[in-house]
């Protein structure tokens, strides 16, 4: 009796029975499926960037400018004064009014200082020139 219900399991499934179970196998895959729209670099893998051929001919590609990128990477390449009227942390406060305090005059010798020679230095000079 029990060979006759093993043979029975093993019985070969009819058309009806192998399409019920087809179906319900792709609904458990669709149940379970995630579709993926947007995509993004692997920060972590290095991106090779070859440059076409140098005898090529083909037509270099025309892209469209897009103004408001363009402003925002100006902006953001500008030094901090020109993009804030306040400084925004400590660090910055130093050296935020960059403006000499007073305006510069070659001629003033408080604040050039020149290669001048004194008799001195001359005789330090000649010594030096003499001993080699």
């Amino acid at each position: 009796m029990k060979a006759a219900h093993f043979m029975a399991g093993k019985e070969k499934k009819d058309v009806v029975h192998q399409n019920a179970i087809h179906v319900e196998t792709i609904r458990k895959e669709q149940m379970h499926q995630k579709l993926h729209t947007e995509f993004s670099i692997n920060p972590y893998r290095k991106l090779h960037v070859l440059p076409d051929k140098p005898m090529s001919r083909k037509p270099t590609e025309v892209i469209a400018e897009n103004s408001g990128f363009i402003e925002a990477f100006h902006k953001a390449r500008q030094e901090p004064t020109k993009k804030y009227t306040m400084p925004l942390t400590e660090s910055q406060e130093i050296g935020w009014m960059s403006t000499p305090l007073i305006p510069s005059n070659r001629k003033d010798e408080r604040f050039n200082f020149y290669r001048s020679s004194t008799d001195v230095t001359k005789h330090e000079e000649s010594a030096l020139r003499s001993s080699n």
